[in-house]
């Protein structure tokens, strides 16, 4: 289903490379807000850590973010030492392509990590990447995104009653 992850995770350090092998998951499309930095811009703690210790096992790392602010994106990339793409218009495919293409691997072969269903995973699911839903770092958000939690939370516990089910 368009609207469901392939998993869904606490935070992005939840995602290890036993995960990304079993799935043949070469490069991660990471998220900006909420995903990495909260509304402050305060990177969530131990993220750079992880991201060089994946880059260690040979993953590809490409920001997408839906952000105009490059400069916010920017300071992101350069402390992870990653590519960007900014105002990347997910869930359109335009800001996915532009990511593949820097990370020059198969749609097959790339994830994206990201808190909202409506930008990441549905931008996701429609490039047939594999897509990671975590929650989001901080209660506080953008007004837009506020009033698109009640029902995203309404299609996560749908997903969870699901994969319960499926056990």
């Amino acid at each position: 289903m368009l609207l469901y992850p392939n998993f869904y995770l606490k935070n992005i350090k939840e995602v290890d490379i036993n995960l990304l092998k079993e799935n043949n998951i070469e490069a991660l499309l990471l998220d900006v807000d909420n995903t990495l930095i909260d509304l402050d811009r305060n990177l969530l703690e131990g993220v750079d850590e992880w991201c060089d210790n994946l880059k260690k096992e040979g993953i590809k790392f490409c920001i997408l973010s839906n952000s105009n602010k490059k400069d916010k994106v920017e300071k992101v990339a350069k402390t992870l030492d990653i590519p960007f793409v900014f105002f990347g218009t997910k869930p359109l495919k335009r800001g996915f392509k532009k990511a593949k293409e820097i990370v020059n691997k198969d749609y097959k072969n790339i994830a994206i990590i990201g808190d909202q269903i409506f930008t990441d995973v549905i931008g996701g699911n429609r490039c047939k990447i594999y897509t990671i839903l975590v929650e989001p770092i901080s209660s506080r958000e953008l007004f837009i995104t506020s009033v698109k939690r009640g029902v995203e939370n309404f299609i996560i516990k749908k997903y969870q009653k699901r994969i319960s089910e499926n056990k």
